[in-house]
């Protein structure tokens, strides 16, 4: 049987892309093996968010070649549509897609097995207007399914590259989304992640549905007991969108809310849409409505002109918020977007310095936010058996609680009600009731 390798960067949207692929291969007679194993062909799902993400993509396809130097390489997703002259210089690379065009990767890669010519479709995403169809049929034993509902971005924020290399916003019809949600249900999994680029402008581009009447619809599907939200922008949050995530029941109490910076001229000069002072506002919607939502973000720190002021404001901001999990990124210069070329670009040294200082600043804020919850019982999906302990489980709470339990018996896939014990910064030691 022919043999196909995945090596898959960044985001979930791409490992959701992934497995349409693998699927896609499986369908015409492939095996899907381990990308350390040899294999005829090599997938690389690349990332370019960060200059190291590119360095990673390129490391893999020189990796592919010497575990199999008669095999073919293709390169897919967003470094090879922002950069496809730089990929096609690679050596080795025989195929290469960008975020279009994936749905005919199988023929691409038999027709450049066959003819021995280097393949490049990538072409220029800007006029795109319909979601790409590239479904996942058969599902894989997982306890959480990520369900890719929209495409594309139009906020062109100053250091972002994914408009660029994702294109314009583009929503999937409501009807497949549904239709992939009841197979998730039949084949048991417990909760479904709405994910996309930029799931907040779901439905604006086909001005029908609207995320939060996909939510509605998604809810009253039997066997869904929990769908949960990828990152979603602030200006998102209004009392009318809080008032459907708790009139359904099987929503989590889980936001995942950008804020990049607790500056407002750093916002200013990120091109973001919102304040310090509205985004505060948009946190306070949503404890009114769920007290005990885990609130969850990404900082960069170290970008363009940042001071010392500016960063102290972010830190104070952070602590205001009391944000239950924080995410931080060192600035990273990309090249096409208009903060690579503003002055005051910051050193290294003091990019890890603040990052090293907000990492910190985190974990004693989950530390905090975990304690609320000590000795107190909240149900659990339990996704895996914890690395390197014998018989202990983990998964998370409602509110992105990573938890950990001993058990003699498999719960993988099931909520069960758990006691918290033993608090610290990443999870909690849970006690099944």
């Amino acid at each position: 049987m022919k043999r196909v390798a995945f090596h898959t960067l960044g985001c979930k949207v791409n490992q959701y892309e992934t497995e349409a692929m693998e699927e896609l291969f499986q369908k015409n007679g492939y095996s899907i093996v381990g990308e350390e194993e040899k294999a005829d062909i090599y997938v690389i799902n690349t990332c370019t968010v960060t200059n190291l993400s590119d360095r990673k993509s390129r490391q893999f396809i020189r990796k592919s070649k010497k575990i199999n130097n008669e095999s073919l390489v293709a390169v897919v997703g967003c470094y090879s549509q922002v950069s496809p002259e730089e990929v096609e210089k690679i050596e080795g690379v025989d195929v290469i897609i960008g975020t279009s065009e994936r749905n005919q990767i199988v023929q691409l890669c038999e027709r450049a097995k066959k003819s021995s010519e280097k393949i490049n479709v990538v072409r220029s995403i800007k006029t795109y207007k319909e979601f790409e169809k590239i479904n996942i049929d058969e599902i894989k034993s997982k306890t959480r399914a990520f369900l890719k509902i929209q495409d594309g971005c139009n906020q062109f924020c100053s250091y972002c590259i994914i408009p660029y290399a994702r294109g314009p916003i583009r929503s999937r019809e409501y009807q497949d989304i549904e239709k992939e949600a009841e197979k998730l249900a039949i084949a048991g999994f417990k909760e479904i992640v709405l994910s996309g680029i930029h799931v907040a402008s779901y439905g604006k581009d086909l001005k029908r549905e609207s995320l939060r009447e996909v939510i509605e619809k998604i809810s009253k599907i039997e066997g869904i007991q929990r769908i949960r939200l990828s990152s979603v922008e602030p200006n998102l949050i209004d009392d009318e969108f809080m008032k459907t995530m708790t009139s359904s029941k099987n929503v989590c109490d889980h936001f995942h809310l950008s804020l990049q910076s607790g500056s407002d001229s750093v916002l200013s000069r990120m091109n973001r849409k919102y304040t310090t002072e509205e985004f505060m506002e948009k946190v306070e919607i949503i404890r009114k409505y769920m007290p005990q939502a885990g609130i969850t973000t990404d900082i960069i720190v170290g970008f363009p002109g940042e001071t010392d002021e500016e960063f102290n404001e972010t830190m104070n901001f952070v602590k205001a918020v009391g944000f239950s999990r924080i995410h931080v990124f060192k600035y990273s210069p990309r090249k096409g977007t208009p903060a690579a070329s503003m002055d005051g670009q910051i050193h290294g040294d003091v990019k890890s310095k603040r990052s090293e200082e907000l990492i910190k600043l985190g974990e004693e804020l989950a530390i905090a936010f975990n304690s609320k919850f000590n000795h107190k019982k909240l149900a659990v999906l339990f996704e895996e058996k914890t690395k390197g302990k014998s018989n202990v489980y983990e998964g998370y709470t409602t509110n992105y609680i990573r938890v950990q339990v001993p058990s003699p018996n498999d719960i993988i896939g099931e909520i069960i009600d758990t006691k918290f014990m033993d608090v610290n910064a990443l999870h909690i030691q849970g006690e099944i009731l």
